[in-house]
């Protein structure tokens, strides 16, 4: 069947899911899978529950803050996490995500030396990672697509109620965030949708305020002055 984007989250929703492949290097099960309704069908990632390894400082349901990290992109009004929801699948819950059709010779180091023109992607990217408390944004997890629209990927790892942030982002430090950076913050903390405090706990939606209340009084970039808040591998 031919793949196309047409209502990608009706497709992603409501289609028969196949599992391709087991995706390499991925230390919890992660699935490439090809999902078809009606007459249309696209990849996905697919992250079940079930296929999660226990981890000391996250509660199981890592897909749930996948779904998270999507929901806060668009409250936010930045379209660079892909279309991303939570359904059955064949291992149960978990989350699909659009599969991005990207350059894999590309990260952001790479697009970052690269690209003087994609940094202000760089920087709303950097914007999010903070407010979501991103402790994984590795170079490998910024991606392109064929048409030059730059994405961010894999989010399990978000929304703790400790700051942990990690990522590989730090070239703004000190910088002023950009003004529509700070008032797309603003608009979230003052009142955080729904669908997106259902899927987190009470102490890390307050964790999430607080950051953002941080954010709009030092309107900076923070500075990692340990040099110790990256992920690894860098890549």
């Amino acid at each position: 069947m031919p793949e196309n984007e047409l209502d990608p989250h009706s497709l992603l929703a409501n289609g028969d899911i196949e599992i391709e492949m087991r995706m390499p290097y991925s230390s919890n099960a992660t699935f490439l899978v090809r999902v078809t309704h009606e007459q249309h069908s696209h990849r996905a990632i697919y992250k079940p529950l079930r296929g999660e390894r226990p981890l000391w400082d996250f509660a199981p349901g890592l897909h749930r803050r996948e779904v998270a990290a999507y929901r806060l992109a668009v409250a936010m009004g930045y379209d660079f996490v892909p279309i991303t929801i939570m359904r059955d699948g064949p291992y149960g819950e978990g989350s699909v995500q659009l599969l991005v059709d990207a350059d894999f010779e590309q990260h952001y180091f790479t697009l970052f030396e690269s690209r003087p023109d994609l940094h202000d992607q760089f920087r709303d990217i950097a914007v999010f990672d903070i407010l979501a408390n991103n402790t994984d944004r590795k170079s490998g997890h910024v991606l392109i697509d064929q048409r030059g629209h730059v994405y961010g990927i894999d989010h399990g790892l978000c929304f703790s109620a400790d700051f942990k942030l990690r990522t590989v982002i730090w070239e703004f430090s000190g910088e002023e965030i950009p003004t529509p950076a700070l008032q797309a913050v603003e608009r979230v903390v003052a009142s955080l949708p729904l669908d997106i405090s259902s899927l987190l706990e009470d102490d890390e939606i307050t964790a999430l305020c607080q950051r953002g209340a941080w954010m709009l009084e030092h309107r900076q970039f923070p500075v990692d002055e340990s040099g110790q808040r990256y992920p690894w591998p860098l890549v």
